[in-house]
């Protein structure tokens, strides 16, 4: 991860404050793969908490890799379609830090689950799948099993926002004196 999601000379979390979980995720073509997500660690337990959820209802997940895979860079990461986690990295287009940078953010199957800010659509490959009223295997809407799992830990869905949507993201609280 070192140099890809985590650079030790920045202000990134320590592996203590991190954890890496192996799970068990359907994939698209009905067999259990085996994928790695990194979460800061006093949210893995209720992470865990919901992909069992997710699993239980079979809900189908591309991949799941971390982003180191993919350089730490997460617009390759979601053109793969692949669902991921920890990430030191800025919001998109601000000099602000992601939720992800504090491992209380996730992105799962970008590809059917686009983020959309006006005319602006990632992944690309994503446009397909615009219309959230027909609904094909992967996809997350309100309600859901995905949605209902990450509502029992108490994190926000981006597709909850406006005006942008983002349809693959859930989030944590972020860290703070308060957390």
């Amino acid at each position: 991860m070192t140099g890809a999601s985590w650079h030790p000379d920045m202000r990134c979390p320590r592996w203590p404050e991190l954890a890496l979980i192996s799970m068990p995720h359907w994939g698209f073509d009905g067999a259990v793969k085996v994928g790695e997500l990194v979460v800061a660690a006093a949210v893995a337990d209720d992470v865990i908490h919901a992909f069992e959820r997710v699993f239980a209802a079979r809900f189908p997940i591309a991949q799941m890799v971390r982003i180191d895979a993919y350089g730490g860079d997460d617009n390759l990461s979601m053109e793969a379609n692949n669902t991921s986690g920890f990430n030191f990295r800025t919001v998109a287009g601000l000099d602000v830090l992601s939720l992800h940078s504090f491992g209380v953010a996730i992105d799962i199957n970008p590809v059917q689950n686009p983020y959309v800010a006006g005319d602006r659509i990632l992944p690309p490959a994503a446009t397909a799948y615009l219309d959230r009223s027909h609904l094909r295997p992967g996809m997350i809407v309100r309600p859901d099993p995905v949605t209902g799992a990450f509502d029992s830990i108490g994190w926000q869905w981006g597709g909850d926002w406006s005006p942008r949507k983002d349809y693959h993201h859930f989030q944590g609280r972020a860290p703070g004196p308060e957390s």
